[in-house]
């Protein structure tokens, strides 16, 4: 035991091992996810739920896992047999979903490459559309969705009408998603000692960008709009912004998000933090690190809202105001107005005027009229790749020297990106580097070589045409009730397995501390029952459903359309969440029966 803990690396100083999980738990649902929570939830009023899941679920599991990882020294598979034979299966639980999230988490990145390798042009490829086939116009298409959304849609994705038209592999997004993978096995080569100079950079650089893109932001036509917005409490105009506020927090869903966001912004359940840990020093204050990549997590998630609404308003502002110069021009053209007789300023006495005095022709045009509204722009609520594809590049295109926002924003996706995809392939690597058969077997760099490789294969599907659609399963079901169960047996496991007080003298030893009341009660009453809380509403909110339903480009009409699941969908989102959970009791099953089979043998030679 001694000869394995000294042969074992380590990161080169506690900052690297900090970087390495603020890297990995600050990522893309920092920027696409929690903004849209705040647009749903009541704006500022949803950060007092969001504060209290990070102290009640948060901080104590991210504690927990970190803790566990730095005394058992082990990555998942070890660690979890280390505190119990009959519980490996948790460990190779998480392997699989880290296996899962890892070949479509860097797809994202392999676009977020297509897109920044766009940005050097002038104009931006999304600016405008491109023209039809016979050069008489603008695509149909096109004209029927937006430029950002059609260069989202026909040409990053190519997408087929439905997920059971498969259609080709697109030659460009697999070369990107090749090079994304070469990117993540160049960063994992040499394990800790390149990962933990890597971190320096992936942890650092989007706060370089998010804190330009926050001063540009402050500074845009509109901005104040969106920020004005995302701290507004959302409901009737009629009741006052206290009762908006106590509306929202007395609605269980805006409870079960905030805890939904803490638990899967944090990363909980992987594998990783445990593999991060296990390289640690065993007289780590690992307690003093969960709290602070804790509280930097969620600071970042609140920044890169401000940042978000901010480029909202912007955008926001920006169409609306374009709708209004629109409608001016169409109001003075239909009654034969005077070039400038009509102005934002006065837009709404005159459309009153004109109502009266011309009903029949003013009716003609109302539809056009109606349509201008900030709080409709504002209210369009969007996240995950509409954000960060759609959303973002139409308010880039709008700014001055537009390619230069485009690289650094593209470049910090991307840096978001990889950070977390050296998380998820850390919980693959260790368990694997830590086997004494394949580690003397194989040398770490082919390991790594391998992971990628399969995993960039199997990612291949994700390039097809109907790509986007199996993205949207994987990122919904691969991980989201196979975490809960596998966090849930975790602390199980430690509180009651091992057992709490065990494992208190362990970090007493450990850290120099003694652990107090507020760890205990977290781990042992309170973190269990929000998570049983959650699963018991995915499971319940899934049977309500009735049928699994997708979003659809329809290019015809030029927007997304809903649609059931497929037959074949069914069965591979019941595949996802089986193939992960079933290796808890199926390992279990076969430890007990190995054990009798032992006790057997050595009684019969007895």
């Amino acid at each position: 035991m001694v000869e394995m803990e000294k042969a074992r690396p380590q990161w080169s100083n506690s900052l690297e091992f900090v970087f390495a999980c603020i890297s990995y738990a600050v990522g893309l649902g920092n920027v696409w996810r929690f903004p849209y929570l705040c647009q749903m939830y009541g704006g500022g009023g949803f950060l007092v739920p969001y504060l209290i899941m990070l102290i009640v679920e948060g901080m104590p599991l991210l504690f927990l896992e970190l803790a566990v990882g730095q005394r058992m020294r082990q990555g998942s598979i070890g660690t979890w047999k280390t505190i119990s034979p009959y519980l490996q299966g948790v460990g190779m639980a998480s392997v699989v979903v880290s296996f899962f999230v890892a070949t479509y988490y860097n797809v994202i990145n392999s676009w977020a490459f297509w897109y920044l390798f766009h940005s050097f042009q002038d104009p931006l490829p999304w600016s405008n559309c491109p023209l039809n086939s016979n050069r008489t116009g603008y695509d149909e298409e096109c004209e029927q969705a937006s430029s950002t959304q059609y260069f989202w849609y026909r040409k990053t994705l190519n997408i087929s009408p439905s997920i059971q038209e498969n259609g080709s592999i697109q030659w460009e997004q697999t070369l990107c998603l090749i090079l994304a993978w070469l990117v993540v096995y160049l960063c994992i080569l040499r394990g800790t000692e390149s990962t933990g100079k890597v971190v320096y950079v992936t942890a650092s650089l989007p706060y370089c960008v998010l804190i330009i893109y926050l001063v540009r932001g402050l500074t845009l036509h509109g901005a104040t709009n969106g920020l004005v917005y995302m701290f507004t409490p959302k409901g009737s105009a009629s009741l006052p912004p206290l009762t908006l506020q106590l509306e929202q927090l007395a609605n269980p869903k805006t409870w079960i998000s905030a805890a939904t966001q803490i638990f899967y912004s944090l990363g909980l359940g992987f594998g990783s933090l445990i593999a991060f840990a296990s390289y640690n020093d065993p007289s780590n204050n690992c307690q003093k690190h969960a709290v602070i990549v804790s509280l930097l997590n969620s600071s970042t998630s609140i920044f890169a809202s401000i940042v978000t609404f901010s480029i909202y308003g912007f955008k926001a502002t920006f169409n609306y105001e374009n709708c209004i110069n629109k409608v001016i021009l169409l109001l003075t053209n239909t009654f034969d107005l005077e070039d400038g007789f009509l102005t934002s300023g006065n837009l709404e006495e005159m459309k009153a005027h004109l109502a009266s005095a011309f009903p029949q022709e003013y009716s003609e045009v109302f539809p056009q009229i109606k349509n201008c509204s900030l709080e409709s722009e504002l209210d369009t609520a969007v996240q995950g790749t509409g954000l960060s594809f759609i959303v973002y590049t139409e308010a880039i295109k709008n700014m001055e020297v537009s390619q230069l926002w485009s690289v650094l924003y593209f470049i910090m996706l991307l840096t978001l990106g990889i950070g977390s995809m050296l998380g998820n392939t850390a919980a693959i690597l260790t368990p694997l580097t830590d086997s004494k058969f394949i580690s003397s077997h194989v040398p770490k760099e082919v390991i790594s070589g391998l992971i990628c490789f399969i995993s960039c294969i199997v990612g291949l599907v994700f390039t097809l045409e109907s790509g986007s659609y199996w993205f949207d399963i994987f990122n919904d079901y691969a991980a989201t009730l196979s975490l809960l169960l596998i966090v849930l047996v975790e602390i199980i496991s430690v509180c009651y397995i091992y057992g709490l007080r065990r494992f208190g003298n362990d970090l007493q030893v450990m850290t120099g501390y003694k652990l107090n009341w507020y760890w205990k009660i977290m781990w042992a009453i309170v973190s269990p029952l929000l998570i049983i809380g959650l699963f018991i509403f995915y499971m319940t909110d899934y049977i309500l459903a009735g049928t699994l339903q997708y979003q659809a480009w329809d290019a015809k009409q030029g927007h997304l359309v809903t649609r059931d699941y497929p037959g074949q969908a069914l069965t591979v989102i019941g595949l996802l969440v089986a193939s992960s959970l079933m290796f808890i009791p199926l390992a279990a099953l076969g430890t007990f029966i190995m054990n009798r089979w032992k006790r057997e043998n050595t009684s019969a030679m007895v």
